[in-house]
């Protein structure tokens, strides 16, 4: 199942992309020294998970952003080839996980494929059905606003709902193929 742009405006925008990435004769990054790149900025680790077709979904994102406070609006990426993009496609609603410091057994878990990443638990439903991991650093329930193809992958917005956070802990960071803590010594 395929994400269609919702509006005329979103077609209109998605040829002009396609046209201007088409257009463009001039030499570009192969996508190994694109990873390569990206594997020197450090990004928080997130899971985003579900409720689909009667049980939970869920995996690791470390491409979480921020885009507007007045709205509150975030978003992630995820590769049109990734096993949750079905379930991504037809929801409604998800939770973004912000993992802590403690959590990278958690975060390799949801990045492992052909496994069911609940199965250990530590999670909880919400009272509206989406995982909340336990003992996440924060976590914010969004509603879907729009799915956007870019590239091999789909941008997905979100509207923040509902959050909730710990003031005890501190964030999981993935840097260079590996999990970094954030400690005291890093405060400026």
């Amino acid at each position: 199942m395929t994400a269609e742009p919702t509006t005329r405006s979103d077609v209109a925008g998605l040829a002009g992309l396609e046209a201007l990435l088409h257009e463009q004769d001039e030499p570009q990054l192969s996508p190994d020294a694109y990873k390569a790149v990206f594997r020197q900025h450090p990004a928080g680790v997130a899971v985003v998970a579900l409720h689909h077709e009667g049980r939970p979904v869920g995996f690791t994102a470390t491409s979480v952003i921020s885009v507007s406070a007045a709205p509150p609006l975030l978003a992630f990426s995820l590769a049109s080839t990734s096993s949750s993009w079905p379930a991504i496609s037809a929801a409604r609603t998800v939770t973004v996980n912000f993992l802590s410091a403690d959590q990278d057994d958690v975060s390799a878990r949801f990045a492992t494929s052909g496994i069911d990443r609940f199965a250990a638990g530590g999670w909880s439903p919400l009272d509206s059905g989406e995982p909340v991991i336990d003992g996440a650093l924060s976590w914010v329930r969004g509603r879907i606003i729009q799915r956007t193809p870019v590239g091999d992958s789909y941008l997905v917005s979100l509207r923040a709902l509902a959050s909730g956070t710990r003031s005890d802990a501190t964030p999981l960071v993935y840097h260079d193929r590996s999990y970094h803590r954030i400690g005291d010594h890093s405060a400026l």
